[in-house]
């Protein structure tokens, strides 16, 4: 990369980093609780979100900001779990960045509700250099994607605050070396919380449920 991509690059980024300033200050004007939620394609991101929205919709009020490159497939799919949803297609893009992410907020009453989940598109390694400001960086990673993932993506797996390792129900069929993938992750990210769950059987996702209360809770309470 020469000296003129380079500083193009940390053009684009400082741009970024300054809306998403902006979309941090909206968010905590609303004392909305918010979360980028990342992962590769297929490994669960929606069934995440819909579960999530089964489990705390009766306690808090839930919307979901759905990016993809095309269709409403996800956010359709938050509507009919129980939440509101505002759909982004990126038309190509591998990522949301904070601008997109600020088109989609500024459509919408942020004080009405008490839960942000911002479904990225799914890749592993463009949404990890966009901030977008939202509270957390959550990462869902799965056991057919392999264990060395935190290994190939380290810039994903060391910018996240909290990580589920989806369809653990597969582990008796597939070559997942557990030890492996939690040294990885360990090693880039030693504060990183981290959880094993099914998004098809449940296991596991009570953890996540809890630590979202209380993350909701400190955030009102700060």
């Amino acid at each position: 990369m020469n000296e003129q991509r380079i500083q193009i690059v940390q053009n684009i980024l400082s741009a970024n980093d300054a809306i998403a300033e902006q979309n941090r200050q909206l968010l905590s004007k609303a004392r909305l609780f918010s979360v980028n939620l990342m992962a590769s394609p297929g490994a669960g991101k929606t069934s995440l979100i819909e579960q999530t929205i089964k489990n705390l919709s009766q306690d808090y009020r839930i919307l979901v900001i759905d990016g993809d490159i095309a269709t409403t497939f996800d956010a359709d799919r938050a509507i009919a779990a129980g939440a509101a949803a505002i759909q982004i297609n990126t038309g190509g893009d591998c990522h949301l960045d904070a601008v997109m992410l600020n088109k989609a907020l500024i459509q919408a009453d942020l004080s009405r509700y008490d839960l942000l989940i911002v479904e990225n598109v799914g890749n592993l390694v463009c949404p990890a250099s966009f901030e977008l400001g939202t509270s957390k960086n959550v990462l869902v990673a799965s056991v057919p994607e392999g264990h060395d993932k935190p290994h190939k993506y380290p810039s994903m797996y060391r910018g996240v605050d909290y990580v589920l390792l989806n369809k653990i129900d597969l582990l008796p069929y597939v070559d997942f070396d557990i030890d492996f993938f939690r040294k990885g992750l360990e090693a880039l990210n030693p504060a990183v919380e981290l959880a094993f769950v099914s998004c098809r059987s449940g296991e596991g996702l009570n953890n996540w449920f809890q630590w979202l209360r209380n993350k909701i809770c400190e955030y009102r309470a700060s």
